[in-house]
């Protein structure tokens, strides 16, 4: 699904709401967690062109190599490119195998070892590291995450990386982040890799865990047709505590 004709004024318009944000709540920084992914890469870049100071983490957390490599590749082409962004690399992996073991005291091994509660651990661990640095340098915490998964399916974690301030590109489908990302240099390896949510020691795909490809969800999502209707309608449902206000009681 591509709905952009002009990708340069697209960039211009994402970087001007961005900047214009910052100004009006008297943010000083902009810090954004990078995994590797487009996603991640394009809102990075986008905060990069702002010419704001912007901290872009690397969190290696038992990350499979690819992964990381990835990550390493962009912050090193970010730093190259960009005066104002400052690179971080903090591998949160002893973090984690300390927070497992410790929960295993707390549950006992059966629950302390379930791997999708595991999962959602690494990105809420994330999660907290950077709005740490946020709160050390004045910044906010940019989210990444594209239309299909924000409103689409709910494909993030709930006080993860679902845990933002704003979200430059949460109306953008995934094709068309794909295509910004060309048109911001982004390296082409990032481009071709398989969208993982890098949660998964074993390397999972977001279509593996979803059971359709972006494409098919994009269709799905616009037209209301396709393959992938009732996979959309699954998730959207079972998915959508993540997406709509806290039930809350009122007097």
């Amino acid at each position: 699904m591509n709905r952009i004709t002009n990708y340069s004024e697209l960039k211009n318009k994402i970087v001007a709401w961005i900047k214009d944000y910052a100004t009006s709540n008297n943010i000083k920084s902009l810090v954004v967690g990078i995994s590797g992914g487009i996603d991640s890469s394009v809102v990075s870049t986008l905060c990069a062109e702002t010419g704001m100071p912007t901290y872009v983490l690397s969190m290696p957390l038992n990350s499979m190599s690819s992964h990381s490599e990835l990550s390493d590749v962009h912050r090193k082409f970010l730093s190259k490119k960009y005066d104002n962004v400052i690179p971080m690399r903090i591998d949160l992996s002893s973090v984690y195998e300390q927070f497992v073991e410790s929960s295993k005291f707390w549950l006992g091994n059966e629950f302390a070892t379930s791997k999708h509660p595991l999962a959602n651990t690494k990105s809420r661990i994330r999660m907290v590291t950077l709005y740490q640095v946020a709160g050390d340098v004045g910044g906010i915490v940019v989210g990444t995450g594209n239309k299909v998964e924000d409103y689409g399916v709910g494909f993030y974690t709930k006080y993860g990386d679902g845990g933002v301030d704003i979200a430059p590109i949460a109306d953008l489908y995934k094709t068309e982040v794909w295509m910004l990302g060309e048109h911001l240099g982004v390296d082409e390896r990032i481009i071709s890799a398989a969208p993982t949510d890098g949660l998964w020691e074993d390397g999972r795909t977001d279509s593996d865990q979803i059971g359709a490809s972006y494409a098919e969800l994009e269709e799905a999502m616009e037209n209301g047709s396709g393959p992938a209707v009732e996979i959309l309608k699954k998730f959207n449902t079972q998915n959508k505590h993540k997406m709509v206000e806290i039930p809350t009681f009122k007097l």
